[in-house]
């Protein structure tokens, strides 16, 4: 089955590492897969252009159906291999609307943490404000506020005590946080999340290589 799968991937990609923890939830392991180099612009190969014309990745290919959206992916994965290894939309009414809502708007979480994080590399050294970033930082942290708020409130997984499609997409960009030196004590309910799902198998056996080998950062110490 998973043999008609192909994912090009890169380390340390929460995209790329939803579609990888998917995978190991639905019992798919075996599929051909490539980790390929962000560095060495390996994402701008023909190989990687011919599944994905954005030139990004995930590049990933279902049989004949191509997903490169992360959420797209995940999805059809679940409604394809419902009755396969762990199922993750449940089936009451209120869990399900959390895991919507917390699934969708952790983009605005990422977001704002890209735009703090990359600000120093997309803008030319001439060109960057402390304004800009000092806003770039009160974005983040009022927006970690909810989060801190919303943890607080559940047992340990985004929509109750099950573990759902909700965490599969959440998890890595959690991860990102923290690998950014995220403070633990100034987020608690963030990071009790963290470490009770690190160890979760299908997170462990996909940790990113790179996180593995290269020390943290320190960018998000002061938020």
């Amino acid at each position: 089955m998973a043999k008609d799968m192909t994912l090009l991937w890169g380390s340390g990609s929460p995209p790329c590492w939803r579609i990888q923890i998917m995978l190991e939830e639905k019992q798919l392991q075996g599929y051909n897969q490539k980790l390929l180099n962000f560095y060495k612009k390996e994402h701008k190969s023909q190989e990687v252009l011919d599944m994905n014309p954005r030139g990004q990745l995930p590049a990933f290919k279902c049989g004949k159906h191509i997903l490169n959206e992360s959420y797209a992916a995940c999805f059809f994965l679940e409604n394809q291999y419902k009755s396969q290894g762990n199922k993750l939309i449940p089936d009451s009414p209120d869990a399900q609307a959390l895991m919507y809502q917390r699934m969708f708007e952790v983009l605005t979480l990422g977001q704002k943490m890209l735009d703090l994080i990359t600000y120093n590399f997309r803008v030319p050294e001439e060109e960057r404000h402390d304004s800009a970033v000092q806003r770039n930082k009160e974005a983040l942290t009022a927006e970690l506020k909810l989060w801190e708020g919303y943890l607080n409130k559940t047992d340990c997984c985004l929509a109750g005590k099950e573990f759902t499609l909700a965490d599969v997409l959440v998890f890595p960009g959690v991860a990102y946080l923290f690998r950014f030196g995220l403070c633990s004590e100034r987020y608690p309910a963030l990071a009790k999340y963290y470490t009770s799902l690190k160890d979760r198998p299908s997170i462990k056996a996909t940790w990113p290589p790179t996180w593995q080998s290269t020390p943290a950062q320190d960018t998000l110490k002061t938020i």
